[in-house]
């Protein structure tokens, strides 16, 4: 995303912390994917302050942007949280953070521009500790449902990377292992005053296939967005229970234990 859509990721944000509101979860560890300056920061701060912050700061972010932010928020992250580029992410397929090490992934308006997002459960399941936590949100395929309608030629409009349905994320989540995948979704609906601001958002939002040549004739446009945003969340649970793979059964040597009278 961009500077023009940060407050959308704030407002996602605050309303994913109060779902936690709800779940028993005393962690001390945190990956944020991604992480980017927001306001929702302090919230993390007075919600973990003790927590080791882990993330994967956005595309595009400066170094020093990050540090002001968190700086601001609680300067305590700053001796305490360990930051990637969201590139290192994508070159090498993995979080550089060994397996079994956080108690909860917060994944914030991401997945929808992921070419593979079952690749991001993977490892999510990967890093999380045994009774960890996956949290996220993403833009769900009826997002912007109203450009996807106009004539042809109107608009170089593009698909969503990964369009994804609730129904879809909630089976991967079973495929990748995870326990008691809860989801829900909500539509938000942007009324714009203008042409030029609703085509802003729609480049934000990765909607558009190229910058536009010429505006589009007055009165073509439609003069509010749907953004379907999908909530979710899974349990990290029995991580070292056996796994079937071609019939045989494997065993984790941590549930291999000496018996007792």
């Amino acid at each position: 995303m961009t500077q023009q859509i940060r407050w959308l990721q704030d407002e996602i944000a605050d309303r994913m912390l109060q779902k936690l509101d709800i779940v028993k979860l005393d962690v001390k560890d945190i990956l944020l994917v991604p992480d980017f300056p927001g306001k929702h920061l302090l919230s993390f701060a007075k919600r973990y302050p003790r927590a080791t912050i882990f993330s994967v700061s956005e595309e595009g972010i400066s170094a020093f942007a990050m540090w002001r932010s968190k700086a601001i928020s609680n300067w305590r992250s700053l001796f305490s949280s360990n930051s990637s580029a969201f590139a290192t992410y994508q070159s090498k397929g993995r979080f550089d953070l060994p397996d079994n090490s956080v108690g909860l992934v917060f994944s914030d308006l991401m997945m929808q521009d992921l070419p593979d997002p079952q690749h991001f459960l993977k490892e999510c399941w990967r890093v999380l500790r045994e009774g960890g936590l996956l949290t996220f949100s993403y833009l769900g395929p009826d997002t912007a449902k109203e450009l996807r309608v106009l004539e042809p030629g109107v608009l170089q409009f593009k698909n969503l990377l990964s369009p994804w349905d609730m129904h879809d994320m909630g089976d991967a989540l079973l495929g990748e292992r995870f326990s008691d995948p809860v989801m829900d979704m909500e539509c938000l609906h942007l009324e714009y005053d203008s042409d030029q601001l609703l085509l802003i958002d729609a480049g934000a939002l990765k909607l558009l296939q190229d910058p536009l040549v010429e505006m589009p004739k007055s009165g073509v446009l439609p003069q509010k967005m749907t953004l379907e945003v999908v909530y979710g969340h899974a349990w990290a649970i029995g991580k070292h229970l056996a796994k079937v793979q071609d019939n045989v059964a494997y065993i984790d040597i941590n549930q291999i234990g000496r018996k007792t009278r």
